[in-house]
């Protein structure tokens, strides 16, 4: 059970640690608190696998067994479908939206908004957007062109939609698999409010430029500035919010029990909610899938490709210019 924090506005005592531990003139507050906050997080220096818990551990398994679960549900259990389709929110399903909520949550509240102002000033920060801008916006919609062509050149409906998810570009799970390969969450938080503003702009022409005008295809693109910029507003700015009221609010209090109490107790609530974003989106199409295994599997191929490719380049690119584990890491997975 979650406990809040007792006697929170007492000092304690010092121990010897804290006697001698001195801070370099060159370190300030901010930095010392990051600092004091990966200390606390991870104490000790084990290997990734072994410093992440029984969720995050066997991921690839629950992820498997959702799937399957929702894809029985789907097929056994006949109302299942229309159940889950019933409330809307925002255009989408209301079970799939307050999984998606739920996934974004925890990560949001973990961010240093208080520090973000001085990450603007840096010259880095801008060569990291530059560098996220052309894989998200050039790379990464070409290449999956590209592949849709080669995949499903005899599938017109299949095709279009493989290029609107490449020119799509993810929200929660880049912040999931960041936070979980040991990426920079603060640069993640700020490359995924950047892309997703980009994406209400450019969402649109984009999708109208690469199946009308490049693909020569004469189906209506219905997608407008409205539609995406109030999904990409909820889902994004409804956590967002979330995030900065509870983080300003509580660690005000108490700093320490933010830290090392609440934010380890809130942080396998984003797994949960993957989970359950998966069985839910799997129990509404599970018969579909079923059913349309052949067009699933074309699909998936492109897909797996697209994703092999653009994380394996945006990984060897950032190597090559010397990005770091973490910049390279939050990179690869916001391209992807």
């Amino acid at each position: 059970m979650l406990k809040w924090p007792k006697n929170t506005f007492h000092s304690r005592a010092a121990s010897p640690e804290d006697e001698m531990s001195t801070a370099p003139p060159s370190i300030v507050p901010d930095d010392m608190e990051r600092q004091q906050i990966e200390k606390e997080i991870a104490p000790d220096k084990v290997s990734a696998f072994k410093g992440l818990g029984w969720l995050d551990r066997f991921l690839a398994v629950w992820i498997l067994l959702a799937m399957a679960i929702g894809i029985l549900l789907g097929n056994f259990v006949p109302s299942t479908g229309e159940a889950l389709q019933k409330g809307q929110f925002v255009g989408v399903s209301a079970p799939i939206a307050v999984g998606l909520l739920v996934m974004m949550y925890p990560i949001l509240c973990k961010v240093q908004y208080e520090t973000l102002h001085l990450a603007f000033k840096s010259k880095e920060l801008w060569i990291q957007v530059g560098f996220s801008i052309i894989m998200n916006w050039l790379v990464a919609p070409f290449l999956m062109l590209g592949l849709s062509w080669a995949f499903l050149p005899d599938e017109s409906g299949l095709r279009e939609g493989l290029i609107l998810v490449g020119i799509a570009r993810c929200i929660a799970m880049v912040l999931i698999w960041t936070g979980l390969a040991g990426g920079d969450s603060q640069y993640c938080a700020i490359l995924v409010a950047i892309n997703s503003i980009l994406q209400m702009v450019l969402f649109a022409p984009l999708a109208i430029f690469f199946i009308n005008v490049i693909s020569d295809s004469d189906t209506p693109i219905s997608s407008s500035y409205s539609t995406v910029a109030t999904s990409v507003a909820a889902f994004l700015g409804i956590p967002l919010a979330a995030a900065i009221v509870t983080r300003f609010i509580i660690r005000k209090i108490s700093p320490t029990w933010y830290n090392q109490t609440f934010l380890k107790w809130l942080a396998p609530w984003s797994l949960i909610g993957l989970l359950y974003t998966i069985i839910v989106l799997f129990a509404s199409q599970g018969h579909r899938v079923v059913h349309q295994i052949v067009s699933v599997v074309r699909v998936a191929a492109p897909l797996i490709v697209y994703f092999f490719v653009i994380f394996s380049l945006t990984l060897w690119v950032t190597h090559k210019l010397g990005f770091g584990y973490k910049l390279a890491t939050t990179q690869s997975f916001t391209a992807a």
